[in-house]
C-alpha cells in the first residue's frame, strides 16, 4: 500500500515538472491569437503583414513569462524576428531577409502622440499610409528616398540608403501654424501693438513700448490711440467706439464679463497693466463666440502661450503700488497672482489732487444775475484696490485647467458743506462699487488637428451710493447688483492647412437688482429682472497665404427665453492682398444686446454720473441691434503704413436715458437709434529708432427719435474732427514719446435767452445739439528708462505729463435753476490740468 502511494506520487510529480519546462506541450493555436493575448497582457501593440504569421501555428507561451521571454519563445519556434520598440511597439518580419524591409513610426513634434493615416508617397507617385499605430512598412527595393505628410504638419522627405533594419525609423512631423499672423508691420502706434488679419488690434503689453502720456501698458488708456476710438471725458468708463457709448462694448477678462472698468471713477484701468498677455480689440466683424455687446470688443487674456519663468515684479507710482508673482509648482502646474492698492490713504501726491479735481471739480456755476460762485468745500477718504489669481494646471499630454479670479473694489466717502446766502448744506455721502469674478476652463487638444474648451464663468457688480442731507434730514440710498454667470462649450477643427472650423455653445443668465430709496418724504422703489439666453455658434475660416486670401464667416444664433425669441447674427471677415504690400479687407457683422446702462439724477452726488445697469424688457426698452460694414486699405513697405478704413454702423433699440441727455431730453423717456458714417485713417513712419504717426477720424452721427419733436439731431458722441499725432524714440533701454491731440468740440444745447424771463427762470433750449463746444487740444509727454544690474534684477523709471500747456479744455456745458437763488446756472467741466506722474519698478 505504501508502495502504491509513492508510485503514484512519483509519477505525478514526474509529469508536472516535465509539462513545466515543456513550454511547446499542448493544444497548438494560431500565432495571430497568441498575438492578441500578447496585446492584452502587456498592453503592446503588434505590426505586421498578414502573409507573414497567416499559415503559423504553435503551442502558446506560457502567461507567467515576462514579454522578452515570450518573444524569444515566438522567434525560436516560427523562425521570425520580433523587434521591441520601447515595450510598446512590436514589429515582426521574416529573419531570411531583413535587409529588405524598411519600417518605422510617425509621430508628431509637439506632443510625441503618433499619426494615423499619414501619407508615405514613394517617387513613382503610389503610396502607402500609417496605421493606427502610425506604424508603416514596405520593402527597401521600392523606394530609398519617400515623402512623408499629413494634414496639419509640414511635409518630410526622408532618404534610407543608410538604413539599418534592425531598427524602425522613428520620425517626427512639426505642426502646420494656421494661427493668425501679424500683418507686416512690426509695429502700429508702437512696438507691442500689430494688426491682424482680422482685423483686430493686438497688444502685447510685456513688449509694450511707449505711448504719449502713458508710462505703463493700461490696456484701456493704450485703446484709445486707435483710431475710432475716443473718450469724451478722459475716463476709461467712458469709452466710446465710432459712436458707441462705454455699456455698448463687451469688456472681457479671461472670459469673465467686466461691468466696472475704472478705478478712480474712470481715470485708471481696473486692469493690472504689468499682468495681461494679449488684448485684442475688435472695432468691427468680431467672432461670433462674443456676445452682448453692438459695439467693440476688448478681449484681455492673462494666460501665456508658452510657460514663462518665474517671475517677481514691485511697482509704484503716484496713484498706486502693486505687485506681481508668478511661480511654477511643477512642471506641469503654476500659478500667478498679482495685488494692487491706491496710496491715497498714506499721502496725496500732485497727481491724485489733479484727478481728485478733475472727478470732484468744484464746478464752475456762474449765476445770469449775480455773476456769483458758489464753491463747495469737502473733506473726503477715498481709496480703491484690485487683485488677481491664475492657477494651471496641465494633465497628461492633452488636457489643460485654467482657473482666473479677480475681485475689483472702489471706496468714496465724502463730508461736503456749502453756504450760499447764509444758509448752511451739508451732506454725509458714501459710494461704494466693487467687481468680483471667476472663471474655469477645461481644455483638451484630442489630436493635433481637434480641441475642445469648456468654461464656467460668474461675474457679481455692486454699486451702492448713500447720500444723507442734513438740510432736510433726506436721506438717499442706491443700490445697482448684477450677477452674471454661464458655461461655454467651444470645438475646433483644422481640415486642412488652409482651412478649419469651429462651433460652439453658450448660455448666459444675467441677474440686475435696482433700489432707491428715499426718507422724508418716504419713497421705495426695488426690482430685480432676470434673462437667460441660450446661443449656437458656427465659424468656418479659410487662409491661403499663397493667393493672400483669408476669409472667415461665421454665425451666432441667440435663443432668449423670456421673450421666446430668436436673433441671428452674421459675421464676416473678409482680407485680399492685392500684392505683397497692398490689402483690401472687409469687415461686416451684425450684433445684439440684452443690457445696458441709464443715468438717473446725474446732477446729484457731487454731479458723477450715477449710471446703473439695467435688462430689456423688449417694450420700453427694447433690445439693442447694430449693424456695421467697413472697407480697409491696409498698405506696408519700406517702413511706411498707411490704413485707411470707411464705415457705416447703425444701432437701434437706444434709449434716451442710456445717452446723457443734460438738456430738454434730459426726462425724456422714448427709443431710437444713432448712424454713424466715418473715414479713419493712420499714417506711420518708422526710421531707425524713430517712429511717428499721423490719424485723422471723421464721423458723422446722428440720432433718430421718431416720437420726439426734433425727430434727427447731432449725437452727444459725436467728434466730427479728430487728429493725433506722436513722434517715439526707442533706443536700448531708453523711450521717450510726445503727442498731440486735437478734437472738435462735442455737441451742445444752448438756451433761448430771447424767451427766459429773468423774474421767472425756466429752462428752454434751442433745438438739441445744434452747437458745439470750443475744441479739445492737449500735448502729453513720457519717459522710461530700464537698466539690469549684474545679478539679474532689473529696474525701471518712468515719468509722464499729460496736458504739458495746462489748457482749460471744456469737456461739458450744462443749465440748471438754482432754488435758493431763483436763477439759471451754467455748469461746465474741464478737462485734466497738467498732471504729472512718475514711476519706478523693480524686477526679478
Amino acid at each position: 500500500m505504501l508502495f502504491r502511494k509513492r508510485f503514484y506520487f512519483s509519477f505525478f510529480l514526474f509529469f508536472h515538472v516535465l509539462s513545466f519546462f515543456a513550454q511547446d506541450n499542448g493544444k497548438v493555436v494560431p500565432l495571430k491569437k497568441i498575438i492578441n493575448n500578447i496585446e492584452h497582457q502587456h498592453n503592446v501593440s503588434f505590426n505586421y503583414t498578414e502573409n507573414i504569421i497567416f499559415a503559423v501555428q504553435l503551442n502558446p507561451p506560457k502567461k507567467a513569462l515576462s514579454l522578452d521571454q515570450k518573444l524569444q519563445y515566438l522567434a525560436r519556434k516560427t523562425n521570425l524576428s520580433f523587434e521591441n520598440i520601447g515595450n510598446k511597439f512590436i514589429n515582426i518580419y521574416k529573419k531570411d531577409n531583413p535587409s529588405k524591409m524598411i519600417c518605422g513610426y510617425v509621430f508628431s513634434a509637439t506632443d510625441k502622440q503618433t499619426i494615423e493615416n499619414a501619407n508615405i508617397t514613394f517617387l513613382n507617385k503610389t503610396q502607402i499610409q500609417t496605421d493606427s499605430h502610425g506604424y508603416f512598412k514596405f520593402e527597401k527595393e521600392d523606394a530609398a528616398i519617400f515623402l512623408i505628410s499629413h494634414i496639419g504638419f509640414i511635409s518630410k522627405r526622408i532618404v534610407a540608403d543608410n538604413y539599418n533594419s534592425k531598427n524602425c525609423l522613428e520620425i517626427t512631423l512639426e505642426p502646420e501654424i494656421t494661427e493668425l499672423e501679424e500683418i507686416k508691420a512690426n509695429a502700429i502706434l508702437a512696438s507691442g501693438i500689430a494688426k491682424n488679419k482680422d482685423g483686430s488690434f493686438e497688444i502685447k503689453p510685456k513688449k509694450f513700448g511707449i505711448l504719449p502720456g502713458l508710462i505703463e501698458p493700461d490696456a484701456l488708456q493704450a485703446m484709445q490711440q486707435i483710431p475710432g476710438v475716443n473718450s469724451l471725458d478722459e475716463s476709461v468708463a467712458s469709452i466710446n467706439v465710432r459712436g458707441g457709448t462705454h455699456d455698448q462694448n463687451l469688456f472681457l477678462w479671461n472670459g469673465i464679463r467686466m461691468f466696472q472698468t475704472g478705478h478712480f471713477f474712470g481715470l485708471i484701468s481696473v486692469f493690472n497693466p504689468n499682468l495681461a498677455h494679449t488684448i485684442s480689440i475688435y472695432k468691427n466683424g468680431s467672432s461670433a463666440f462674443f456676445g452682448e455687446s453692438v459695439s467693440s470688443v476688448v478681449a484681455i487674456s492673462s494666460t501665456a502661450d508658452t510657460t514663462e519663468k518665474n517671475s517677481f515684479s514691485a511697482g509704484i507710482n503716484m496713484i498706486n503700488a502693486d505687485v506681481y508673482a508668478q511661480y511654477n509648482i511643477s512642471k506641469k502646474g503654476s500659478i500667478e497672482i498679482s495685488a494692487r492698492k491706491s496710496i491715497t490713504d498714506f499721502v496725496e501726491t500732485p497727481t491724485y489732487k489733479q484727478y481728485f479735481n478733475k472727478v470732484f471739480q468744484n464746478t464752475t456755476i456762474t449765476d445770469f444775475s449775480f455773476n456769483h460762485n458758489v464753491n463747495y468745500q469737502s473733506d473726503k477718504k477715498f481709496g480703491f484696490h484690485d487683485a488677481t489669481l491664475k492657477y494651471i494646471q496641465k494633465i497628461g499630454r492633452k488636457d489643460q485647467l485654467v482657473l482666473d479670479l479677480i475681485t475689483i473694489k472702489d471706496n468714496l466717502e465724502v463730508f461736503q458743506s456749502a453756504t450760499v446766502y447764509n444758509i448752511n448744506k451739508t451732506a454725509n455721502n458714501v459710494l461704494h462699487q466693487q467687481n468680483y469674478g471667476g472663471n474655469l476652463l477645461w481644455k483638451r487638444n484630442w489630436n493635433s488637428l481637434n480641441t475642445t474648451k469648456i468654461n464656467i464663468y460668474n461675474s457679481s457688480y455692486a454699486l451702492l451710493a448713500n447720500q444723507q442731507i442734513t438740510m432736510g434730514n433726506q436721506i438717499v440710498l442706491q443700490e445697482n447688483k448684477v450677477h452674471n454667470n454661464g458655461i461655454n462649450l467651444e470645438n475646433s477643427h483644422i481640415i486642412n492647412s488652409k482651412s478649419s472650423f469651429n462651433e460652439g455653445y453658450q448660455f448666459n443668465e444675467i441677474s440686475i437688482a435696482n433700489l432707491e430709496q428715499i426718507s422724508n418724504p418716504d419713497f421705495y422703489v426695488k426690482d430685480r429682472e432676470v434673462l437667460r439666453t441660450h446661443a449656437l455658434i458656427l465659424e468656418g475660416k479659410y487662409n491661403d497665404t499663397l493667393s493672400r486670401i483669408y476669409f472667415k464667416a461665421g454665425t451666432r444664433i441667440n435663443y432668449i427665453e423670456k421673450f421666446k425669441k430668436y436673433i441671428v447674427e452674421p459675421r464676416i471677415q473678409f482680407l485680399y492682398g492685392i500684392s505683397k504690400s497692398l490689402n483690401l479687407e472687409m469687415l461686416g457683422e451684425l450684433k445684439s444686446q440684452n443690457t445696458q446702462q441709464i443715468i438717473d439724477l446725474q446732477k446729484d452726488y457731487f454731479g458723477i454720473e450715477k449710471r446703473r445697469w439695467i435688462i430689456s424688457n423688449n417694450t420700453t426698452i427694447p433690445i439693442q441691434r447694430s449693424k456695421q460694414l467697413s472697407l480697409n486699405l491696409f498698405y506696408t513697405k519700406n517702413d511706411w503704413l498707411v490704413d485707411i478704413e470707411n464705415f457705416y454702423k447703425k444701432v437701434t433699440g437706444i434709449t434716451t436715458s442710456s445717452q446723457g441727455f443734460q438738456n430738454q431730453l434730459e426726462f425724456v423717456r422714448t427709443t431710437g437709434d444713432y448712424e454713424v458714417l466715418g473715414t479713419e485713417i493712420l499714417v506711420q513712419k518708422k526710421i531707425n529708432h524713430f517712429l511717428t504717426w499721423l490719424s485723422y477720424t471723421y464721423n458723422k452721427n446722428n440720432y433718430h427719435f421718431s416720437n420726439y419733436s426734433y425727430p434727427s439731431f447731432p449725437n452727444n458722441y459725436e467728434l466730427t474732427h479728430t487728429i493725433s499725432w506722436a513722434g517715439i524714440y526707442e533706443k536700448n533701454n531708453f523711450k521717450i514719446a510726445l503727442g498731440v491731440k486735437w478734437s472738435s468740440g462735442r455737441p451742445k444745447t444752448s438756451l433761448d435767452d430771447s424767451l427766459i424771463d429773468p423774474s421767472n427762470p425756466v429752462l428752454i433750449y434751442k433745438k438739441p445739439n445744434e452747437t458745439n463746444l470750443k475744441v479739445f487740444s492737449q500735448i502729453n509727454l513720457s519717459s522710461t528708462y530700464k537698466w539690469e544690474t549684474t545679478n539679474g534684477v532689473q529696474f525701471k523709471v518712468g515719468i509722464s505729463i499729460l496736458n504739458i500747456l495746462n489748457r482749460k479744455n471744456a469737456i461739458s456745458e450744462s443749465y440748471r435753476i438754482n432754488s435758493l437763488t431763483n436763477s439759471i446756472e451754467k455748469v461746465e467741466t474741464f478737462s485734466l490740468q497738467r498732471t504729472p506722474n512718475v514711476s519706478f519698478r523693480v524686477s526679478l
